[in-house]
Parts: structure tokens; sequence; C-alpha cells
């Protein structure tokens, strides 16, 4: 079987070489995009995002009980249980489709059962506070409402329908875990592992908070303008003014460098936090290295450090590919194009809504303006909560790990779910809109 995907692999990079008119500039400009997808990835998400979360993966693989995580998420625990909690953790997780995989990978690694492993990896990424703050404030409460609503019964009915779908092939990798060893119990009280794993999980958060670059803008004749940064390049800014209300209006304004006085963060506790991040973030990060340091020997800490890279190895290098032909293929399909596939509220209109959704990359909070912006185009309410549903959960980056962890037939399956699933509640939302 190795030698066959080897082969496939040679074969793919032969046949790239050979039929891609690379010196065709819409080619040309494709591949940049894309390297300059995977370079802003690499800047802006990796070392703030996916890195803690490799290393949260690799302490749930050393430090979790086997027989913890099994009582807990695993077949036999208590339904209710398991599927709150696995539903309801986006709220506490603000990460991406691609930072929670490391996590997701860690549970069922360790005996966690298929039902609540994908009612968390359908959360993660889906459900946060802020993430439906921001939707209810730029695209309506409406939205908003039915966002939270629809994520959190999306982790739950996935989450069950995944169990029930391969109850049979679960039941046998279970079967072999519980024939497995019993571990020795933890040196450790388990107030000590609780406290060690929210210092992680507080220093994911801090480092990879967002951003809402909501400024005031004050140009040099006076004019103070409410704004939201969109694009800032080296002979401009492009901005989106609010009016009078505080919501998001639908002009666009391009100012020069010169117009522009000066551009000061819009107070709000998320840009306060924002602007001290890293302060937080390396307090944190003082208090998981002194948690490290007094209360695991040195075997527990190399063990948790060869988990982490067996993590990084699986992975990191399916992320960066999947970033990079991510943002080969939103080069050759500009904006403005989806925009006229997902207008009205047809079942097509959804679906391809849902279904683009499934394999872009949205970073955290990103898909928020990108909607708005969408919606300026023409794209429907109906079509616009099926974006939401389906787009922060997953990815094209994100489908190519799944895959590596749990197999092809699982992949689709929930992958089917999600897309299906967000396709019938945007038509219903789209009816009564």
């Amino acid at each position: 079987m190795n030698d066959v995907k080897k082969f496939a692999c040679l074969l793919g990079v032969f046949l790239l070489a050979y039929f891609v008119p690379f010196d065709h500039p819409e080619a040309a400009n494709a591949i940049l995009e894309g390297f300059r997808l995977l370079q802003w990835y690499a800047v802006n998400h990796t070392l703030a995002c996916v890195v803690p979360a490799m290393f949260i993966a690799g302490a749930i693989s050393t430090f979790l009980s086997q027989v913890s995580v099994m009582r807990y998420l695993g077949p036999r625990s208590n339904r209710t249980l398991a599927y709150g909690v696995a539903s309801v953790s986006g709220m506490i997780l603000a990460v991406c489709s691609c930072s929670v995989l490391p996590m997701f990978a860690g549970i069922y690694t360790m005996g966690a059962g298929l039902g609540p492993a994908s009612a968390f990896l359908y959360s993660g990424p889906a459900i946060n506070v802020l993430a439906v703050f921001l939707s209810a404030r730029v695209l309506g409460l409406d939205l908003g409402i039915a966002r939270a609503v629809g994520a959190i019964t999306f982790a739950v009915i996935i989450g069950l329908l995944m169990h029930l779908v391969f109850r049979r092939s679960e039941g046998l990798r279970q079967e072999k875990l519980l024939q497995m060893p019993e571990e020795t119990a933890s040196p450790r009280p388990l107030w000590k592992t609780a406290l060690f794993f929210a210092a992680m999980v507080m220093f994911l958060i801090f480092s990879d908070w967002y951003n809402t670059n909501d400024v005031t803008i004050t140009l040099n004749d006076g004019t103070r303008i409410e704004a939201n940064v969109r694009f800032s390049r080296p002979e401009s800014v492009e901005i989106q003014a609010y009016d009078t209300a505080g919501r998001l209006g639908t002009e666009l304004r391009r100012l020069s460098r010169t117009d522009i006085l000066t551009i000061t963060p819009k107070p709000g506790w998320v840009m306060t936090v924002h602007g001290m991040k890293w302060v937080l973030a390396g307090f944190m990060g003082l208090v998981v290295a002194l948690m490290t340091w007094r209360w695991f020997n040195p075997q527990e800490r190399k063990d948790w450090m060869k988990a982490t890279w067996d993590f990084g190895l699986m992975i990191v290098p399916l992320l960066f590919g999947g970033v990079f032909v991510t943002g080969v293929i939103g080069a050759l399909i500009p904006e403005s194009q989806v925009a006229t596939w997902v207008g009205g509220n047809s079942l097509a209109s959804n679906f391809v809504a849902a279904f683009v959704g499934m394999i872009w990359y949205f970073a955290t909070l990103t898909e928020i303006p990108i909607v708005e912006m969408l919606t300026r185009l023409g794209m429907g309410k109906g079509p616009a909560l099926a974006l939401l549903l389906a787009g922060p959960a997953l990815s094209l980056p994100s489908i190519l790990v799944i895959n590596k962890i749990i197999g092809a037939r699982k992949t689709f399956v929930f992958c089917f779910l999600v897309v299906v699933m967000s396709t019938i509640v945007g038509m219903a939302f789209g009816a009564l809109a």
C-alpha cells in the first residue's frame, strides 16, 4: 500500500509539471496566491494557534489516562454528559478548523467514541461567544441567533449520526482498546492535571485572540470616521464605515495614507484584550512551564515532546498543503463569481454555499467579514447561514487531516452530514427570513 501511495504522489507531481501552464498569467498568479496564503498562515496562525494545539494534543496522549477518556467520552459513557461537553466546547476554544485537529486526534487516539469526538470536531471551531456576538452585530441578530442554535444542535446530531452509522466498526475499535492492559494510577491528583490543561488552553486562547480591526480614523481635516479596516496597502487603507447606529454600512471607501492623520483602535474589551494578548499569553506560558518543571518528571516531559512531534509530523504537512491549494483555488475563482452562485434561496445556492464553506479555509472569525462582503454582492440570507454553519467547521486542510486520523469513509460521511444539514437549515432560514 505504501508503494501505491508513493507511486500516486510521483505520478501527481509528474502530471502537474507536465500539464500546468506555468507561463500563463492566471496560472502563475494562482500559484503565487497559494504561496501568499501559506505565508499568511505561517506568519499569523501557525505559531499562535497550531503549535500550542499540538502541545495540548501531545499532553492529552501523554498525561491523560485512557481509562478516564473512555469513561467520560467513550461509547459506554453517559451520553448526555459526553455530547453535552463536546457540543459546547467551542464556547471555550475560539480556534479554527485546523487548530482543533490536534486535540481531536488526541482524544480520539486515547479512546473517545467517534460520536463525542465528532461533536467536538464540529463544535470546536463552529461555536464561540465572540463569533456569535460579531455575527449578530455585523450580519444581523437573526443570523447570529440562528448560527448559535444551529451550531450547537449540529454538533449533537452529527455526533449521534456518526456513532449510529459506524457503530459496528467503532465497537470493534473499542473492544481492542479495552483489551489493552490497564494503566497505572496517575502520580498527580486530578486537580493538578486539570489546572495544567486549563493553563495550556488559556495560552492558546490568548495567543490567537482575534483582532476586530475596529478603529477610529482621523483625517487631516479633522473628520473622524468609525471604521473597520479591511485591507492595508502601502498607498491606501480600505475601510468599512459605520452608520450612526453603530451598524456596518455598505459603502467601501479607500483613503490615501496622506489623507489620514491617525488610526486609533476603537475601545472595547475585545480590543483591550488583543492589545495585551502576548502579555497574557506569556504569563500563561510561564505558568505552564512552572507546572511542567514542578509536577512532571523528566521521562514524562520527554514522552510529551515525542507525542507532540509525532502529531506535528502527521498534521502539519497536510495543513500546509491544504492551505496552499486553497489559495490557488481562491485565485482562480473570484469572490464576485462565488456571489453569483449563492444568490437567492434555492437548493442550488444553499448547497453551493455549504460546499464552498466546507472546502474553504477560514481563520478564526474571518468568516464574518467574508460573508458580509458576499451579502453586499448579492448573497441570500439562507446561503449566508449555510456558509456560516459549514465554513468554520471544515476546510480542505482539515479534511486532509481528518482523513488521516479516522479514514476516508468516516471523513466522507462527516463532510456529507455537515453539507447536507447546512443546506437544509439554510433553505429553511432563508424561507423564513
